[in-house]
């Protein structure tokens, strides 16, 4: 499923590439990047094998319209819970228990702080392994208490004055490839 999914994502992005050309040389915000490629990815989903899930931008709720969370260990004493929403995912919205979670995507322009870049990796890290806790107990009934196995992370950066466009892919907890894309 990976590379399928890694198939469907890189056929978006060259779509929006190639179509919205003007954002990216107008230096919009990030906001505005991902709700294009939102409908970009939107459209390749739809005639895939996955035309059941959805394409949203900063979702953060669950089936019945639960807030989701997801556990983030801080350093420090305590464990506390931070609510997730990632800047554009590809879910069933709670609908396909058995593979909610499709594609998890972070995006940054490169002139950010360091600290939220390694904040938007690390929230793909949690978000694509198996189980946050290492606890799953997947009856085919109940989602987890918190947000994960997502089947792809994707951190995107867009660097404006190099006119690059860096691509980091995650599965199950780990970066697996990076690579970058002129536009």
């Amino acid at each position: 499923m990976k590379e399928r999914l890694i198939e469907i994502f890189e056929k978006a992005n060259n779509n929006f590439i190639q179509s919205d050309l003007e954002l990216l040389n107008s230096k919009v915000s990030e906001r505005t990047l991902c709700g294009a490629l939102m409908i970009h990815l939107y459209g390749v989903v739809k005639i895939s094998e996955f035309s059941e899930y959805k394409v949203d931008v900063e979702y953060n709720r669950n089936k019945n319209g639960k807030v989701k969370t997801h556990v983030k260990t801080i350093n420090g004493p305590d464990d506390i819970i931070v609510k997730i929403n990632c800047d554009l995912i590809v879910h069933s919205r709670g609908n396909i228990i058995d593979q909610d979670n499709l594609i998890a995507l972070e995006m940054k322009k490169s002139n950010r702080k360091k600290q939220e870049k390694d904040d938007d990796r690390s929230r793909l890290v949690a978000l694509t392994k198996d189980s946050y806790d290492d606890i799953w107990s997947f009856d085919g009934k109940t989602l987890p208490e918190h947000v994960c196995r997502y089947g792809l992370g994707v951190y995107y950066e867009v660097n404006y004055p190099k006119r690059v466009i860096l691509i980091e892919y995650y599965k199950t907890g780990y970066k697996f490839k990076e690579y970058e894309i002129k536009f």
